[in-house]
């Protein structure tokens, strides 16, 4: 069982073997020896019905809530996982796992292939939201879990929460999704085909496998900066940059001159530095293939066969997931017979609302799992 965070707060992440026989893929092929990445807070329940699975973003990991030791800062939704909080572990059992593909400890581009005794690099596989889920699912079976009092997650985590509903529809009692999307559209598909460019592009990348050399650093950093670009809003960068130039710069040049330029620096540097580039890669397309309707089916097809209850929240500055796409996903759950809470957040925060407005989000999920079906 899982070390769920200790009176402090303090928490360790925990690795287990999964997926016995190997992992079937939505590619056709068949990933042996996966590993995933979890936290636990709070207490499993004698009747295990009080657990909820917290999701996380494209860049995100298993540490949401609590603090590692030694740590500067704690888990990347800790304003809403506690006691007390909106995820109140005082009453629920939360867990968070690392996605398949990712970097931070489940198996992913950067893992020793069982066969080889080398990483993977370009033999990883591309896989799928739906793949994601299923570790996910292997991971709530290993702990004993038949039925999810919620899943809940932001932008790629809200993708998973959804495909969960329609994935597993017995396993799942209520959904939690906020500034993501049902489908991918074409516009945020060409951002992460830039992304994509700019660090095959570095020479550095050499195909996919570069673990025993420099790797991709310059265009993973270029990649980093176009997503972040896309994580605020135009409102949000004026209040916080403005045309403000760094008081050391030098005019009429091409060094990082505006405030801005240097944010962007500073976001691109620290990603690098934590984040394998074939991750973004391969978590990236996973993203671009996510489209909740069946195959020649309708949104509605697809929540028909759902038996959750959702709450869907927007925010309203958010361009990279505008409300409309969450807010038509909430019409076509509500016509297929399911209870559906739909909520746009005003905020000039851009799509990072979800991580930064807690105290707008706090009540409203609070008194949906309050609500909604146990």
């Amino acid at each position: 069982m899982a070390r769920a965070a200790g009176e402090r707060g303090t928490v360790e992440t925990q690795y287990a073997p999964i997926v016995e026989g190997g992992l079937d893929l939505d590619c056709g092929r068949r990933l042996d020896g996966v590993r995933v990445a979890y936290e636990c807070y709070g207490r499993l329940n004698a009747a295990r019905d009080n657990a909820i699975l917290v999701c996380h973003a494209l860049s995100g990991g298993a540490h949401a809530a609590g603090w590692h030791a030694g740590a500067a800062k704690p888990g990347w939704w800790d304003v809403l996982i506690g006691p007390g909080k909106a995820f109140d572990t005082d009453r629920y059992f939360v867990i968070s796992s690392n996605v398949l593909g990712s970097c931070y400890g489940t198996t992913g581009p950067s893992s020793v292939e069982p066969s080889t005794g080398r990483p993977y690099g370009s033999r990883f596989p591309v896989i799928t939201i739906a793949d994601m889920v299923r570790v996910q699912r292997a991971l709530v079976d290993r702990l004993g879990i038949t039925r999810l009092r919620a899943v809940a997650g932001g932008s790629m985590g809200g993708m998973q929460a959804l495909q969960w509903a329609v994935q597993y529809p017995e396993a799942v009692a209520s959904v939690i999704a906020l500034a993501t999307s049902p489908s991918h559209s074409p516009q945020q598909i060409a951002f992460n085909e830039i992304a994509r460019r700019a660090v095959m592009s570095d020479p550095n990348w050499r195909g996919g496998d570069y673990y025993h050399g420099e790797p991709p650093r310059a265009g993973l950093a270029v990649a980093r900066m176009l997503g972040h670009v896309t994580y605020l809003s135009d409102r949000g960068m004026h209040r916080k940059f403005g045309r403000r130039r760094r008081p050391d710069a030098r005019p009429y040049g091409f060094d990082t001159e505006f405030e801005v330029e240097t944010y962007l620096e500073h976001q691109a540097l620290a990603f690098v530095d934590r984040f394998d580039a074939n991750s973004l890669l391969y978590v990236t397309r996973a993203i671009d293939y996510f489209d909740l309707a069946p195959p020649g089916g309708t949104l509605r097809d697809a929540f028909a066969g759902s038996e959750a209850d959702y709450l869907f929240l927007t925010f309203s500055s958010d361009w990279l997931y505008p409300p409309r796409h969450l807010e038509a996903a909430a019409d076509a759950a509500a016509s297929a017979g399911r209870s559906v809470g739909y909520r746009e957040i005003p905020s000039d925060n851009g799509h990072d609302a979800f991580l930064l407005e807690h105290e707008a989000q706090e009540p409203i999920i609070r008194a949906f799992l309050g609500d909604s079906a146990g």
